[in-house]
């Protein structure tokens, strides 16, 4: 589905990404782990269009997206959820979940995938009218997953999803995670969390500085001493 090879992503003279190459194939939950800086966020940036690699290639179902930009990408079929959520604080509930699907034409599906999420997110429901800076950070999340779903994603890129989120609340949105992926969306996933992250991915990639340094199934990783000092705390 998602074939990366060779990239290289500069900020200014800094290079963030340095050879990355990865795959993530139709129907899995992938997870990238690393210390904060690794170059993970940047690699999903990189991937939704919002930055452009210097060297390599990307490609998505077989068509190269290097470069391209983010709402040629969206309706390829690739959501991206941001690190910090980043929902429209002075929009409803509604209205940001309406932008999600501002690219789609078929109003029966939009309406489907409004009946999805609520279904989902039962509390986004139950503050449907309400504004989205008013949430909690959990309801906001919720919120910025499900406006993603609204843009009826084939593979959703996930950034941090349990950051500033209370021990019940982590394990919710990834119960909820595993849900999405259930139905039918490939999931590629950032997270800090790399004990729940690896409890749900197929595959997990390790990144350092910038570089991919170890990459297998995720239960293996889960298991290896050296990644178990490293991220896990030694668990």
């Amino acid at each position: 589905m998602l074939k990366v090879h060779q990239i290289d992503v500069f900020y200014g003279n800094i290079q963030a990404l340095k050879g990355v190459s990865l795959e993530v194939q139709e129907g899995e939950i992938v997870t990238l782990i690393g210390a904060n800086g690794a170059g993970k966020s940047t690699l999903l940036k990189t991937l939704s269009g919002l930055l452009k690699p210097k060297k390599g290639t990307i490609q998505y179902l077989e068509n190269s997206i290097a470069g391209k930009p983010a709402q040629s990408i969206v309706k390829a079929g690739i959501s991206h959820v941001p690190e910090g959520r980043r929902v429209f604080a002075n929009m409803t509930v509604e209205e940001n979940l309406q932008l999600g699907a501002y690219l789609r034409k078929d109003l029966q599906g939009v309406k489907q995938d409004f009946e999805r999420v609520y279904e989902l997110f039962p509390r986004l429901l139950e503050r449907k009218k309400q504004l989205s800076g008013t949430l909690s950070g959990g309801e906001q999340q919720m919120l910025a997953m499900g406006r993603a779903i609204m843009a009826k994603p084939k593979l959703l890129l996930l950034d941090e999803p349990s950051m500033g989120l209370a021990p019940l609340m982590v394990k919710t949105i990834f119960s909820i995670i595993e849900e999405i992926n259930r139905a039918g969306t490939t999931i590629l996933l950032v997270e800090q969390n790399a004990h729940m992250a690896l409890s749900i991915a197929n595959r997990a990639y390790v990144i350092e500085t910038g570089s991919v340094v170890a990459s297998g199934p995720a239960a293996e990783l889960q298991a290896s001493e050296q990644i178990k000092e490293a991220y896990l705390g030694g668990l």
